[in-house]
This record gives structure tokens, C-alpha cells and sequence, in this order.
């Protein structure tokens, strides 16, 4: 996947630029928010501000909270948004604390979303199992430093990256 920050606007990717622009390998547990600047431009901003037009604008920001790392935040405004993708940022929250089954809870209110094919197809499956992704990030994080780790943080990444995009791309009328 080709992810351009760029594509929601100056505001979003220079809060971006300030940790990988988009790009960073975000921990498989909770950690602390890896940019005390972004997290202070993110309480300052309005969702309906940030990504005018876009398909969901809370959703967007929870998701950048989390790319954050500011696991406290996007936890808060996750359990807030009572649609799919919600809970599918609320899923993505509980799988870093990590708490696997309040996470397996969330992607079964997801149910199936449309960003599922295309993160199949970047792990390389036929389909895309969250429960399957919730028991290899679980085996990841106890394993630091191996090729299960990378393989967990690099697909992570991708998911993030398609949600994120699906949430904050701008839609037209």
C-alpha cells in the first residue's frame, strides 16, 4: 500500500511528520505517547476541522491517537463512536494493552469491513481474520526481535494505514 499523508490535508500530515509521517511501526503493547506535540495538537483540533468532508471524522482521530500511541485518548474517543469503525479503532486499542478478548469482543461488532480484502491481501491470506491477527500479535509480542514480531508490526501498520484512509478520506456529496 502506498500511503501518502499528504491526502488529508496539510494540518493532518504535519501532525503526522512529527512521528514517521504515517509510516512508524507503531508497539504491539501500550506505550507511552511517542510525541507529546502531536497529542497536544490533537486535543487542540476538532475532528469536523481536521478532516473536513471525510467519511468519519471522529473515527480518523481516534486513529491517530493510537498511531500515536496515546493509548489513553484513543481509547476514550473509540468507545464514544458507535459505528463499525469505532470498533474496529476500539479493537485495534484493546489488542495493544493488550487484552485479546475484550479486543476479539470489538472486531465481532465490526463484523465484516470493507478494508478486509485489501489487508488480506498484504498478509498474503485468503481472507482476513481479525481473532487469527488478535492469537499472532499475542505470539509476537513474545517473541521481541523476531521475524513473527516484524511481520505483526509491519502488517499492524498496513491495517492502520487502510482504516485510517478509509476514515479520513474525504467523500464526496
Amino acid at each position: 500500500m502506498s500511503f501518502d499523508p499528504n491526502a488529508y490535508g496539510g494540518e493532518v500530515a504535519a501532525i503526522l511528520a512529527l512521528d514517521g509521517a504515517g509510516e512508524r511501526l507503531m508497539p504491539l503493547a501500550a506505550a507511552e505517547c511517542s510525541c507529546a506535540e502531536a497529542r497536544a495538537l490533537l486535543k487542540a483540533a476538532a475532528p469536523n476541522l481536521l478532516f473536513p468532508q471525510a467519511r468519519a471524522p471522529e473515527a480518523a482521530m481516534a486513529g491517530l491517537y493510537l498511531y500515536f500511541s496515546c493509548w489513553n485518548e484513543a481509547h476514550e474517543t473509540a468507545q464514544d463512536i458507535h459505528t463499525p469503525e469505532g470498533s474496529y479503532w476500539h479493537a485495534m486499542v484493546h489488542r495493544q494493552e493488550p487484552d485479546d478478548g475484550n479486543s476479539a469482543y470489538w472486531f465481532r461488532q465490526v463484523g465484516i469491513h470493507p478494508i478486509f480484502p485489501a489487508l488480506a491481501q498484504a498478509a498474503v491470506e485468503r481472507t482476513w481474520d481479525p481473532q487469527a491477527f488478535i492469537a499472532l500479535c499475542a505470539r509476537a509480542r513474545s517473541l521481541p526481535g523476531s521475524e513473527l514480531e516484524r511481520k505483526a508490526l509491519h502488517l499492524q501498520r498496513t491495517e492502520w494505514q487502510l482504516l485510517f484512509d478509509f476514515c479520513a478520506a474525504q467523500v464526496t456529496p
